[in-house]
């Protein structure tokens, strides 16, 4: 499947949101009977290179189809870090849609085991402890190079503090699969 499908279906579904329409799913679903199994997506918009909404889901428990436009909607009106997209900033949007593997527990001993078991620009990781939880896709790594600069800003990011492996926190890993629009698409 070709990344323009889920970047018009992510587009759609804001362009609905706009004019009060919700997004007939039907017709992509017979082009594309894949869209309807379970997977977990995220939705980034980027406006001039920089991060605009991000939202996802991190455990697959709908369609994709119906989890590409929720998170589009969500990312594009509902990320709390950011006022809703205007009109004008949607026309300049780029958007950029990964699909989750299933996340997979990390037993590590130390730091250094894991340190050695994730691999950075392709492991999406998830950070747990207790109730506290967040996770930094494998683009994230672009922009946090080393290793501890990335953990320190998860940490922060769960509401642990920025030396979040002192704790020993569950670890998970997770590979997307991403789709961008071409700059010939604005």
């Amino acid at each position: 499947m070709n990344a323009t499908v889920y970047i018009q279906i992510a587009k759609t579904a804001i362009q609905g949101y706009f004019d009060g329409v919700k997004i007939d799913s039907d017709p992509y679903l017979s082009v594309y009977p894949e869209l309807s199994e379970k997977k977990a997506c995220f939705v980034t918009l980027t406006l001039h290179k920089q991060l605009r909404g991000c939202i996802g889901s991190i455990i697959a428990h709908q369609s994709l189809i119906d989890d590409l436009i929720s998170n589009a909607v969500s990312a594009a009106f509902h990320d709390p870090r950011f006022p809703p997209l205007s009109k004008e900033e949607f026309s300049e949007v780029s958007v950029e849609v990964s699909i989750l593997t299933h996340p997979k527990e990390v037993a590590y001993r130390d730091k250094d085991a894991l340190l050695q078991i994730i691999r950075p620009t392709i492991d999406g990781v998830i950070l747990r402890l207790g109730n506290h939880q967040a996770t930094f896709l494998p683009q994230v790594w672009e922009e946090l190079t080393d290793f501890d600069s990335f953990f320190a800003h998860l940490g922060l990011k769960a509401g642990i503090g920025d030396d979040p492996l002192s704790y020993h926190p569950e670890i998970y890993t997770y590979q997307v699969q991403k789709y961008e629009e071409s700059s010939h698409e604005h």
